[in-house]
């Protein structure tokens, strides 16, 4: 953090990250691509259900982070009994996670289908058995999430690979022999999809306790524990913010869903299709933004100026470069993109025009993230969750229904809107805090 040339930092520490989050974007896109090949009702089922995916994944990234940052603390500070005691708390909470998810999955999968697809039978039961399964058998993502923080908190790097690996190997070979129905395995459909899921999940898990439980720097025990509040809600005084910014993902994602059916028959699927797709897009930049965080944070203690420009402008440059690419990459190869989830001609006549649009918010996307993530860093945080609130709720859900309302088609043309919007107060916001919290930085002698 202190002498290694930023520029090799950032990358040394950003690439385990963006494998993290591709073996995670491969569970919902695998599920996908093979479904799509049943029907588009079953496709339109999971695009749907995607959003509440997305709010469960991020109560367990925020329980994650303050969990995280806890037994990391304790650890530094050499009190190892402490630390246990931290570990056996975080498996607690995620169990307690599991615990409302599984309330959630029984009572509200149809509801929530009902409530989204009006009129779609199918759809409504697809989705009832998908998520029905997916949110009420978590409790191996949960499980499994404790195991990966655990040890990155120890500073084990590979572990949370080899547990994600796993699990999404054991999941992509399960698909299609559960959904298809190949040799012995029973024709489920979308219900095989989510059992693969689960599956897949659950391995990740049972590899996860294997390897906390080799683990030489924590133990964990559940002998005597009882639940402490003072090891509870230091977790999660900073765990509900970690959540809070997570899930406007799902916010926008159920917003975009209930607007885009007043505008367009294919809308939902033309998002969902889209999510899936910039999901692998994004994922070296947000592989950069969480890097970049601790490298600023370690250089402005240090108070190490030049260390901190240099690191943003190398993040700012890399993302500027990969957005354009992927905007190069929608516009000539939209059609094929589609294609990869069985769309019907009418669904291309509409949706190819539609992530041509929409892929001209990417850099603008890019660069607000790689700021935001620099205004944390240097302590403005309430400052990088307003530009999240805008990009994804604040501007865009107005902007889709004014646009929409003008013509049908320009409901897409809010994604760029937005996101130009929203970057061009990024810069402005890290402009100034930058000038007052770096001025006259210097190392301290």
């Amino acid at each position: 953090m202190a002498v290694m040339p930023v520029r090799r930092l950032l990358l040394d520490m950003s690439w385990p990250m963006m494998l993290s989050m591709l073996i995670q974007a491969l569970y919902n896109l695998v599920d996908s691509m093979f479904v799509a090949q049943l029907n588009s009702d079953g496709f339109v089922a999971l695009s749907l259900a995607y959003p509440i995916q997305l709010l469960m994944i991020a109560v367990c990234v925020g329980v994650g982070v303050g969990f995280n940052a806890l037994l990391a603390r304790r650890l530094g500070e050499g009190r190892p009994e402490e630390a246990n005691r931290v570990t056996a708390h975080g498996y607690f909470l995620y169990l307690v996670c599991w615990a409302a998810f599984l309330v959630l999955g029984v009572t509200t999968a149809r509801p929530f289908m009902e409530l989204f697809a009006p009129g779609q039978p199918q759809v409504i039961a697809y989705g009832t058995q998908y998520l029905s399964i997916v949110i009420g058998a978590s409790l191996g993502v949960c499980m499994q999430f404790a195991g990966e923080r655990t040890l990155q908190a120890t500073g084990n790097s590979v572990g949370p690979m080899v547990i994600q690996g796993v699990g999404a190997v054991v999941n992509l070979i399960l698909d299609p022999l559960l959904i298809f129905g190949i040799g012995p395995f029973p024709r489920l459909e979308v219900t095989g999809a989510a059992a693969a899921t689960v599956l897949g999940q659950v391995v990740g898990m049972v590899v996860g306790l294997a390897m906390v439980r080799r683990s030489t720097v924590v133990r964990l025990s559940f002998r005597g524990f009882r639940p402490d509040r003072a090891v509870i809600l230091p977790i999660l005084r900073v765990g509900v913010p970690a959540t809070l910014v997570q899930a406007l993902a799902t916010v926008m994602n159920l917003g975009m869903n209930l607007i885009l059916p007043l505008f367009t028959a294919s809308g939902v699927f033309i998002l969902g299709a889209y999510f899936k797709l910039q999901s692998f897009l994004f994922m070296p930049v947000n592989g950069m933004n969480n890097a970049l965080i601790p490298i600023v944070s370690f250089n402005y203690g240090a108070r190490e100026r030049e260390r901190i420009t240099g690191v943003t402008r190398f993040a700012l440059l890399l993302t500027v470069c990969i957005m354009a690419a992927g905007t190069l990459l929608f516009v000539l190869l939209a059609g094929p993109l589609l294609r990869l989830f069985d769309a019907a001609p009418a669904v291309l006549a509409e949706g190819i025009p539609a992530l041509r649009l929409v892929s001209l918010s990417f850099v603008f996307a890019g660069v607000s993230v790689i700021l935001c993530a620099a205004l944390q860093a240097l302590g403005a945080a309430n400052a990088s969750l307003l530009i999240s609130l805008l990009r994804q709720t604040a501007l865009l859900l107005p902007a889709a229904l004014i646009l929409g309302a003008l013509q049908p088609g320009l409901v897409w043309l809010s994604f760029p809107v937005a996101e130009a919007v929203s970057c061009l107060i990024a810069l402005l916001l890290y402009r100034r805090t930058a000038r007052s919290r770096l001025s006259g930085l210097q190392p301290a002698p």
